[in-house]
């Protein structure tokens, strides 16, 4: 039997009568469960989930486990494993026999199929949930389009950080809440920007927000319930610790001329800015031996186990060695492999398969940043990363370990992050 935790019950009293709601409590809050049981409330005998490809799984046992097994609600479908066609032709069916059928049917897909599935479009007088709703900020990527044009009777978003550091992409969320607010409208009475000449590229950018306490509440009025986790229990303390190392000849060499030749047949050209970022951040990590040689100093002045989040393929094999070196037992977690924690005392977790949805809080609290996320949505990706082993059972100080080079591309982008965490944070405030 299903028992929700207080803060759950006060959330879905507080969105009594409301049809179109989001549930933005931070990472280890329960919002998987609170989510569903508005679901329940809801009553719409078609439910469909949008979630991470890495939490489809997830999604189907949690339905599985708590709404099919232990007391019967609902059939579950995962759509992830049906081909187009068999979308195109089935699902209509399935729909109309889930508006027949005595129990409602529950329908999972990952966001990049979305688009791929047009049957979805035809729905109505249905349930959309979102699982981490901030992946459709961006209401110009193809799976945002989808499902912005899509006709869900019910909505329910689900996000730890909705704001991914920055005010500016709540809007298309807003639009499925039923906020009937223009883009144009949303950005002349929230956010401060200023347009900026990039080599005669006039780009706009972004350079503070206004009005936020009224956009708080207009959030609210259109069923948004914010919550900290420390508003709510009692978790570890957290401590940051900086280990700042020199910069290698090789990327002071790189950074003057934009080449360089390492020597082992790898060439670096930083013909444009992407070029130059990506070099430089390679430079600051794989190819940096101080830095590897200060991940080595880590691993043998503790004996407890160790999360490492990691950006490349390089840095993962450098690390790999290092720790089979010292005797430690690694495994990984990337779009290739998904080892489980047990069994192993460190593993390598690259941001985009693993920031979100581990539970390690009862493998390790301990995290080193070999290397930092940077680019779309690495803000929520950093702050995701740190709930990894700071959230519910997790009765030990968390320790977070930054290996930077100073005076680097890397000490600016944790400066980047840190900010895009105080505006996220901001809208947590009471």
């Amino acid at each position: 039997m299903i028992r929700l935790l207080p803060h759950q019950e006060a959330c879905l009293k507080q969105l009594e009568g409301k049809n179109r709601v989001a549930i933005y409590h931070d990472m280890g809050l329960g919002k998987t469960f609170t989510g569903s049981e508005k679901m329940i409330q809801l009553g719409a005998k078609v439910n469909l989930v949008i979630c991470q490809k890495s939490k489809v799984q997830d999604w189907v046992d949690h339905f599985n486990e708590y709404y099919v097994n232990e007391r019967p609600w609902c059939m579950v479908h995962d759509l992830t494993k049906e081909k187009a066609e068999t979308i195109k032709y089935v699902f209509p069916l399935w729909v109309k026999d889930a508006e027949e059928h005595a129990f409602p049917h529950v329908y999972i897909i990952n966001y990049d199929l979305v688009f791929r599935r047009p049957a979805l479009l035809k729905l109505k007088n249905f349930t959309l949930m979102l699982d981490e709703s901030s992946l459709i900020c961006n209401e110009q990527a193809k799976r945002s389009k989808a499902i912005l044009k899509m006709q869900p009777e019910n909505v329910i978003l689900l996000s730890g950080t909705p704001t991914a550091g920055k005010y500016e992409k709540l809007w298309s969320q807003c639009r499925l809440l039923g906020w009937d607010i223009s883009k144009k409208v949303f950005w002349n009475s929230y956010i401060i920007s200023k347009w900026v000449d990039y080599g005669g590229f006039m780009q706009q950018v972004v350079t503070g927000y206004k009005q936020v306490e009224h956009l708080k509440k207009k959030l609210s009025e259109h069923g948004a319930v914010f919550l900290k986790t420390e508003e709510v229990m009692n978790l570890p303390e957290q401590i940051e610790q900086k280990i700042m190392l020199k910069r290698s000849p090789q990327y002071n060499t790189f950074v003057r001329d934009g080449y360089i030749d390492l020597g082992d047949g790898t060439e670096m050209f930083g013909d444009n800015t992407l070029t130059k970022m990506l070099y430089a951040r390679q430079l600051c990590g794989q190819y940096h031996q101080g830095k590897l040689e200060a991940f080595r100093d880590l691993l043998n002045s503790t004996e407890d186990n160790l999360v490492v989040f990691y950006n490349f393929n390089g840095e993962l094999e450098a690390l790999d060695r290092i720790a089979r070196e010292e005797g430690r037992t690694p495994g990984a977690v990337n779009g290739h492999q998904k080892d489980e924690a047990e069994g192993h005392d460190i593993l390598f977790v690259q941001y985009q398969a693993g920031a979100y949805g581990l539970n390690l809080q009862g493998f390790s609290n301990r995290i080193i940043y070999y290397s930092l996320p940077l680019g779309k949505g690495s803000c929520d990706l950093w702050e995701q990363s740190k709930k990894r082993i700071h959230r519910i059972g997790q009765n030990k100080t968390c320790f977070y370990y930054y290996l930077l080079v100073q005076n680097s591309i890397e000490t600016l982008n944790l400066e980047r992050l840190k900010e895009g965490q105080d505006y996220t944070q901001y809208l947590f405030e009471g």
